[in-house]
């Protein structure tokens, strides 16, 4: 489990494609040190393992649906992408929950200036926008942010300074797509208001979330 609290920004060094697969070498300085072979680490929102450790980085392996759901598939050598280690058990817990679980990829649509901060807006697929809800977190090439503002069509955050000095956000173009990863709450939560319950019959029938269904499972 991540926290989309950026950890360093590492960048492409090689790329190596495969049927349907990528490996990549990404540099990197700080995240290096204790990291081991299996370990894993979000590249731009995205779970992926280190396979090895050779000098100054490390390799990981893409497969197919994390290209399909991701950008990882756009990524050319010399790019700068973000990396978070896990979150350990007994630190802090800053950011959101994250699981680098990516959900779909939205585009950048426009930059302005707001003050300290910039508004990223974004186009988004209703797949995608159904889980996204104003002041709600959203990870964005795995960056714990805020929603500022949601419609039918687009969402947009607000990005601090900080956050634009310490991430590759600045150097998404417009058009360019980023990694989404919703709330995972909202996901549960949607699956058990349409969640299905199998009858004595072994049969499936549609059980909504009401005051009968919580006093029978004990709430």
């Amino acid at each position: 489990m991540f926290t989309g609290i950026i950890s360093e920004i590492g960048e492409i060094r090689e790329l190596e494609e495969g049927a349907n697969a990528r490996r990549f070498l990404i540099s990197c300085r700080e995240i290096g040190a204790g990291l081991k072979i299996g370990d894993s680490i979000a590249v731009n929102g995205v779970c992926l393992t280190a396979t090895s450790l050779p000098s100054g980085g490390f390799t990981c392996d893409v497969m197919h649906e994390s290209l399909q759901r991701s950008n990882l598939g756009d990524l050319r050598i010399g790019n700068k992408v973000n990396l978070e280690r896990p979150l350990l058990a007994n630190g802090r817990f800053d950011g959101h929950i994250v699981l680098g679980h990516v959900d779909g990829v939205a585009q950048l649509l426009s930059r302005q200036v707001d003050g300290i901060a910039q508004i990223y807006k974004f186009a988004a697929a209703p797949q995608l926008l159904r889980y996204i809800v104003e002041k709600g977190s959203i990870a964005l090439n795995g960056i714990s942010l805020t929603v500022s503002a949601v419609d039918e069509s687009t969402f947009s955050v607000a990005v601090i300074p900080h956050t634009l000095a310490h991430t590759n956000l600045p150097e998404v173009p417009l058009g360019g797509g980023v990694n989404v990863e919703c709330d995972v709450l909202g996901k549960y939560v949607e699956k058990m208001l349409h969640a299905t319950s199998i009858d004595t019959a072994h049969s499936q029938v549609d059980e909504e979330i009401d005051a009968e269904f919580l006093a029978k499972n004990g709430f």
